[in-house]
């Protein structure tokens, strides 16, 4: 999807996503000393300012100027801070080993483009960072619900761990995501990979 994509999906007055953090992040990042954090693909802002009140340095980069919109609007409201960047992922180049924390959710794009994107993650993680990866994963195609219907943007644990040469994987696994769809619960797959640089 191109940046215009977004824009007009996240043209609403509502937030798309919800102003809470996603259930993963919490649970992956319980425990970490704040310290500097990259949210690569934030969109409406909500894990990256979820952080900041958590006393973490976020940056949040995202293409689409609508989502940062609502994104600024959401961490004013909350009083915090956070530097958002407005970039394509696809060359957009952050600090080498900076940040203690780089966060990657719920990306689409091709395999090649994900590639990409992982190599600058985990340059831009400081010795000792976390790397967090969750997404759609492929299986939730035919076994899930919700999410892109295109399997070119989807992705496995395997994919993402292929991506990480030199990162020690913590965790690399298919996770759980209860949604509720016209009234009743149903489940999502996701991938989830979190892994930490030596």
């Amino acid at each position: 999807m191109k940046s215009q994509d977004w824009d007009q999906r996240y043209a609403t007055t509502e937030l798309v996503w919800g102003a809470g953090p996603n259930r993963f992040l919490v649970a992956e990042v319980a425990g970490l000393t704040p310290g500097r954090a990259l949210d690569l693909g934030c969109g409406e802002g909500r894990n990256a300012i979820w952080l900041a009140e958590l006393g973490w340095q976020v940056t949040g980069v995202d293409f689409s100027e609508m989502g940062l919109d609502k994104a600024r609007r959401l961490a004013a409201d909350r009083g915090v801070e956070v530097n958002w960047v407005r970039a394509d992922l696809l060359e957009y180049q952050p600090d080498r080993g900076a940040f203690d924390l780089v966060i990657v959710m719920y990306l689409q794009l091709l395999a090649d483009q994900v590639s990409v994107v992982m190599k600058r993650a985990s340059a831009a993680l400081a010795p000792g960072g976390t790397l967090l990866v969750v997404g759609h994963d492929l299986l939730n195609l035919s076994e899930g619900h919700g999410g892109p219907q295109n399997p070119e943007v989807l992705f496995t644990p395997a994919d993402i761990e292929r991506d990480l040469p030199g990162l020690g994987i913590e965790r690399a696994e298919r996770v759980l995501r209860p949604v509720t769809v016209d009234g009743r619960e149903v489940t999502a797959i996701d991938a989830l990979v979190r892994a930490k640089k030596p």
